[in-house]
């Protein structure tokens, strides 16, 4: 079984091993974080952790029970009640509803740890999968990403309310 749990300095050598073992898969639909990203991974991982710590984000990673990582989901640019969210599942544990299970709970992370309001992501307009994701957890189309947000890509904000969480017990079928 899967657990989400807060990112930790523990979690770097399965994190990497995600990363580079889905690299192709994921840059089939975001960009690839490049050759830098993966020879400064200790440092960047390090800064990560000191943003967590600061409160500017909240990062979480999808792990089973031989520690490997599933996914990365991830609350970012935390400000006024509000954050975007962003998230990454691997290739083999893709399509079964993982990401989707898993973005609710964050969800509700969201609002009961957090205090947030408000979450929105940016999708690729080729990116039906993580469309897909994002209208089952009851995120809604506000409108045009720019691409700069998308590596270059076209793509659409969707936005949550998260108080509707408490109104009618959640976004979806949460």
């Amino acid at each position: 079984m899967a657990e989400l749990k807060r990112l930790h300095v523990d979690h770097a050598p399965a994190v990497l091993a995600f990363e580079m073992a889905n690299r192709a898969y994921f840059a089939a639909s975001v960009s690839d974080r490049g050759d830098d990203y993966f020879d400064r991974f200790t440092e960047r991982y390090d800064a990560l952790l000191a943003e967590q710590e600061a409160g500017r984000c909240a990062f979480y990673v999808l792990v089973v029970e031989d520690g490997s990582v599933l996914g990365r989901f991830n609350l970012y640019d935390i400000e006024d009640h509000s954050a975007d969210l962003g998230y990454r599942v691997a290739q083999h544990a893709s399509g079964r509803g993982l990401a989707t299970t898993t973005v609710r709970k964050l969800c509700r992370l969201a609002a009961a740890e957090h205090g947030l309001r408000t979450l929105r992501a940016a999708t690729a307009h080729r990116n039906i999968a993580s469309q897909k994701v994002l209208t089952k957890a009851g995120f809604t189309p506000v409108g045009p990403a720019d691409p700069t947000h998308l590596g270059g890509k076209p793509g659409t904000w969707y936005q949550l309310d998260l108080t509707l969480l408490n109104e009618r017990g959640g976004p979806g079928r949460l």
